[in-house]
């Protein structure tokens, strides 16, 4: 019996592919100019559609690949105009989400946008906004108000918002923030979300339960400035992830601004430190390619890794705040007044 098991096995095993990453040397993007903004946050449909929200109060989409733009202009009481950095999307509905005070969470459905939330402090800055994969569930992370980050939780796909109490979370350090600077300092896979702050100190914020117990863990990115830290968070699974960020205000620097996890974010270790990139605003794991290949973007420019992170190479010096995959073989991109389609 044991032999006839075993021949079967060793025939798959060998049937078995492994994935080879690809070598990329250069690509390059397809770019759209949209006036008047500067895009933060994306949300991609399919190679043919992409949904932004811009500094303009604008939420704006395109349905077959950027032929034809249309955006929705909001206003909060005929005088106030959002500057979105913040968009997420629960299957349905889009919600978008601005900086700066008074923090507005508006819904966007079918043409029509309705204010679903408001906060109203000095201190409040909303940084980054997202559902879980029931899209039942979703998260928006910013900067402090008292002495925790500024969380707010939702259950039933964005009706409602709640901001989390204090009690609830890891006390935050003096300086220690939060940058809204791509909409992916903050990431989910299936109950679990991860929150990467910069600052003072730059640090994971980790649940596993949609946002009701925390745990925050240390990592090795430079820090104790405030342009200093974590801007961007990707896992590729609920172990193996990446943090990139650096120093906005030096951006050509790359000492100890890229690290990645292999047990969930309890620990982190430094990768290409003192090489290329430098300072990066956005980092993805493209998909369907085992955790191999990464993008990484910036105003510096687009950067590639075929291993995991350990090594780079760049790829082209165009600037961009952001990038999302569509697949492997296609991204949407966003940057100051504009939007890219990367197809490789």
């Amino acid at each position: 019996m044991k032999k006839l098991f075993l021949v079967p096995f060793l025939f798959f095993l060998a049937c078995k592919q492994v994935y080879k990453p690809r070598n990329i040397e250069n690509v390059t993007i397809k770019e759209f100019k949209i006036d008047s903004t500067s895009i933060r946050a994306i949300k991609v449909k399919d190679t043919n559609s992409v949904f932004y929200a811009g500094s303009n109060g604008d939420v704006g989409f395109t349905t077959n690949n950027g032929a034809i733009w249309n955006a929705l202009n909001i206003r909060y009481k005929d005088s106030i105009i959002p500057h979105f950095r913040s968009l997420a999307f629960n299957g349905k509905d889009y919600f978008a989400l601005s900086i700066a005070n008074p923090a507005l969470l508006y819904k966007i459905s079918d043409g029509k946008f309705t204010l679903q939330y408001k906060e109203e402090h000095p201190k409040v800055f909303y940084d980054a906004l997202t559902f879980f994969d029931d899209n039942l569930h979703g998260i928006a992370v910013g900067d402090p108000t008292e002495n925790c980050a500024s969380i707010l939780l939702t259950s039933n796909a964005g009706n409602t918002w709640q901001k989390l109490p204090c009690k609830n979370l890891p006390e935050i350090a003096k300086e220690e923030a939060f940058f809204a600077a791509s909409n992916t300092n903050i990431k989910t896979i299936g109950k679990t979300v991860w929150i990467a702050s910069g600052g003072s100190k730059a640090r994971i914020l980790k649940s596993t339960d949609f946002g009701k117990n925390w745990t925050i863990t240390q990592t090795p990115i430079i820090q104790g400035d405030g342009p200093q830290g974590i801007y961007s968070i990707d896992f590729v699974d609920e172990n193996n992830g990446i943090i990139i960020g650096g120093n906005y205000a030096k951006p050509l620097e790359n000492r100890a601004n890229k690290a990645i996890t292999t047990d969930g974010g309890k620990t982190w270790q430094l990768v290409a430190d003192n090489q290329n990139p430098n300072y990066k605003s956005c980092v993805q794991y493209v998909p369907n390619t085992n955790g191999k290949e990464i993008f990484a973007v910036g105003k510096t420019g687009v950067s590639f890794s075929n291993d995991g992170g350990k090594t780079w190479k760049d790829v082209s010096k165009d600037s961009y705040y952001t990038i999302q995959f569509v697949d492997k073989n296609t991204a949407w991109l966003s940057g100051h007044q504009k939007i890219g389609l990367l197809k490789l």
